[in-house]
């Protein structure tokens, strides 16, 4: 893409150039994968818009009496939000296949889509334009398998899907989801697993009606264990901390009315404990 898209740099031999338009003379890009669009991250960019400037030229085609968009998006949208009458722009005339791959190949190297979003583009590469999926894994520098996984998660449910665009849920979890038959059984496990946030190992056992391994025990801290035996050895007491060392307690058990009155005067500064340590 940076070919496609180079930066603003001072103009050599046989550069294409930049040109100022319209911004009303620019139509949206049709082929645009991207279908959700980050609140705050366009926030960030409309206001550096606002002090700066469109830093980056857009990459258009001639469309009519216009422009068409094919790369810049968020740019253009930073640029209508702001009142820009003009932006700056690359003007190459290319065909709606080279269109729709610039698109998806900007967003992928932005990490901009969504495994949803991303999956409709190979279909529509797909469709549209005959591509095969060994076709799009070349274009896009992604594997077959890796293509043809996305692809399968199409035939999920609309509501798994979502959970996918959400990211509650991964790609991997719709594998293992779309070897589930039944609709409403397949349903009920996304939404089992979104509520209890289940790894991809613990969707597999619940798929296969085996017992859903425990999470992972977070190993206590090191520093923490040897205070808790320092204050076990001063009050006689099985003392507890829970938590970790930002927040967390201390839990002090006793048994009889005496217990608690000992454990009270230790507290009182000067005490010393059972190993001699004075408060």
């Amino acid at each position: 893409m940076a070919a496609l898209i180079p930066e603003r740099t001072p103009p050599v031999a046989g550069a294409p150039e930049v040109r100022t338009l319209a911004v009303a003379d620019i139509a949206p890009n049709p082929y645009q994968p991207r279908q959700d669009f980050n609140v705050d991250a366009m926030t960030e960019l409309v206001e550096s818009v606002r002090r700066h400037g469109i830093l980056q030229p857009l990459l258009v085609r001639p469309r009519g009496n216009g422009f068409e968009l094919v790369a810049g998006e968020r740019r253009l949208r930073a640029a209508r939000a702001v009142g820009l009458a003009t932006v700056p722009a690359y003007v190459r005339d290319v065909d709606d296949r080279e269109v729709m791959e610039m698109a998806l190949v900007e967003n992928l190297q932005r990490a901009d889509l969504n495994p949803i979003e991303e999956a409709q583009a190979y279909a529509r590469l797909i469709q549209e334009f005959g591509w095969t999926q060994e076709d799009v894994a070349a274009r896009v520098g992604r594997s077959r398998p890796q293509v043809a996984n996305y692809l399968r998660i199409l035939h999920l449910e609309e509501a798994i899907q979502e959970h996918i665009r959400q990211g509650s849920l991964t790609v991997a979890h719709g594998k293992v989801l779309l070897t589930v038959d039944d609709g409403a059984r397949r349903l009920a496990l996304a939404a089992e697993a979104v509520r209890q946030g289940w790894t991809v190992k613990q969707l597999e056992a619940a798929v296969a009606h085996r017992a859903i391994p425990a999470p992972a025990r977070p190993q206590p801290d090191a520093h923490l264990k040897q205070i808790e035996s320092e204050l076990r050895r001063r009050f006689g007491t099985r003392v507890a901390l829970r938590g970790n060392a930002q927040k967390g307690r201390i839990e002090i058990p006793y048994r009889t009315l005496e217990e608690l009155e000992r454990i009270l005067s230790l507290l009182e500064p000067g005490t010393p404990g059972e190993d001699g340590f004075v408060v």
